[in-house]
């Protein structure tokens, strides 16, 4: 829905920093999230200010003794001016933020300011400046950042990499959250899970004639009329939390909820394996893809694990059963290796998973999904904390919509809406063939195959029949082709 303009503009902001000499994506939306940041702190003082007056209170501004710190005050300087008062006063005083604007600056303890170029910071600036983010609608403020993370095509160095959205999207309807439910992501990256169940919550209490989808199937136009005012606060100040290890993504994620209209998000820093995270049974919903860097120190991982593994697939999927109320739901896309692999602990994990909860769901999807950046052949596992269960569905995804190669151009095969259909109208009596896309297998047929979840071990392949020749015409054959061959021979030796 975002007009081809301000894509224009994103595209322009992109290029400068690539030009600039900030090549990595990452780092380049990083520092970009810092000047939105800085031009936003100004539109939001101005806001409340205005909002102070209406309601004839007295306002302090957050500006108060740094005024030269507004964006409108300093975006005048020359290049180079810019360039130094930008690092040495602005980028310190966002960093030292107190009270409710501090969201960002407590985040930013360690941010280093980067945009080594007068030049490159002044252009920055001028584009920022036209995209009049403040007076765009929050599906435009969110759509332009959205825009901008979607030019993120690499992987970090601990695994994380940014899960196509459409895929989060089928996820997020498979657990469907709803209103008054507390949603978690314990590795938030970017906030994409988090706020694509944000706009799940609005879509589902607005009117179905005012919203409106864009090619991609993501509803734009949500007011939510349904909601009382004290669910919307709910939604938008207790409903959503995310953590994650990496600085940077704390920073990006939480710029990422705050331009989709999340005021006081709950995007916390923090190593949710580890010793220092102590929560559980906490939350209604999680929805995950979690990075999977292999293993980790045995001497960081938390006590609360029962599972005996450094491998951090496994302790996560054990962290989204500890972190979930009993009841609550769970969707997260986990490696391949996860549904079968032979270890004490591999199968501990799955025995968990069907033992002491009901799982509900796996879909396997193709190893193209993850493309440009990786190639690894994942699933999504979806599963209710506590209660019993009684057969797993299974869906084979052969595609979503994309072509799985590097390019990932749009196709016209997709699985994702037959994915959510069946998930939502599966008949648990019945069965139909093992051949089909989607199955249902017996628990009891789990537990004989030492509970292993590998679509390939359930799933029936037809064989056809095949017509041989009789030995006689095959010896036929044979020695009408080694006569073929003798008179090729005898014909290259006469040439020599």
């Amino acid at each position: 829905m975002l007009k081809p303009e301000l894509k224009s503009q994103i595209d322009k902001l992109r290029d400068r920093f690539w030009s600039g000499g900030i090549s990595n994506p990452l780092t380049a939306i990083e520092q970009i999230s810092y000047l939105i940041f800085m031009k936003r702190l100004e539109d939001m003082d101005n806001q409340h200010k205005r909002a102070a007056e209406r309601r004839s209170e007295k306002y302090v501004s957050i500006f108060k003794g740094s005024d030269d710190c507004r964006w409108s005050n300093w975006i005048p300087m020359s290049a180079e001016g810019m360039l130094a008062h930008v690092r040495d006063k602005v980028f310190q005083f966002i960093k030292n933020l107190k009270g409710e604007e501090s969201i960002f600056g407590t985040a930013m303890k360690d941010a280093v300011f980067m945009i080594p170029k007068p030049s490159l910071l002044q252009e920055a600036v001028k584009i920022i400046d036209e995209l009049n983010i403040s007076q765009q609608n929050l599906d435009t403020q969110g759509d332009l950042y959205e825009y901008l993370l979607s030019k993120l095509n690499t992987s970090g160095e601990n695994g994380q990499f940014r899960t196509p959205r459409h895929i989060i999207r089928m996820m997020t309807k498979l657990v469907d959250p709803r209103i008054g439910e507390r949603i978690c992501d314990p590795a938030a990256g970017t906030g994409g899970f988090l706020m694509n169940a944000y706009l799940h919550i609005l879509e589902e209490n607005s009117c179905k004639d005012s919203i409106e989808y864009d090619e991609e199937g993501m509803p734009h136009h949500l007011p939510a009329e349904k909601l009382t005012a004290s669910q919307r606060k709910f939604l938008k100040e207790k409903t959503l939390t995310g953590f994650d290890f990496d600085t940077t993504m704390v920073r990006i994620g939480l710029m990422n909820l705050v331009l989709h209209g999340i005021d006081k998000p709950a995007f916390i820093y923090a190593d949710t394996l580890s010793k220092g995270f102590e929560e559980k049974e906490k939350y209604d919903v999680i929805l995950a893809n979690p990075p999977f860097k292999g293993s980790i120190d045995k001497s960081d991982i938390s006590d609360q694990f029962k599972i005996k593994s450094t491998k951090t697939e496994l302790l996560f999927v054990e962290l989204f059963i500890r972190l979930l109320t009993t009841g609550g739901r769970c969707a997260a896309i986990v490696p391949d290796g996860v549904l079968f692999g032979s270890s004490k602990s591999h199968q501990a994990v799955r025995k968990m998973l069907v033992d002491d909860n009901q799982l509900e769901g796996i879909i396997s999807m193709p190893s193209g999904v993850f493309r440009p950046y990786a190639g690894v052949s994942t699933a999504v596992i979806v599963f209710t904390k506590g209660g019993k269960t009684d057969k797993v569905w299974f869906y084979d995804m052969d595609a979503d919509g994309f072509s799985l190669d590097d390019k990932r151009q749009k196709v016209p095969e997709n699985d994702i809406s037959d994915i959510i259909t069946t998930w939502t109208e599966r008949d648990l009596k019945k069965n139909p063939s093992k051949n089909d896309k989607w199955f249902l297998v017996d628990v009891s047929k789990i537990r004989e195959n030492k509970y292993d979840l590998s679509i390939s071990r359930y799933k029936e392949i037809e064989y056809g029949e095949v017509l041989y020749d009789s030995p006689q015409k095959i010896t036929e054959k044979i020695l009408s082709l080694e006569k073929e061959i003798q008179a090729e021979v005898i014909e290259v030796k006469d040439l020599l």
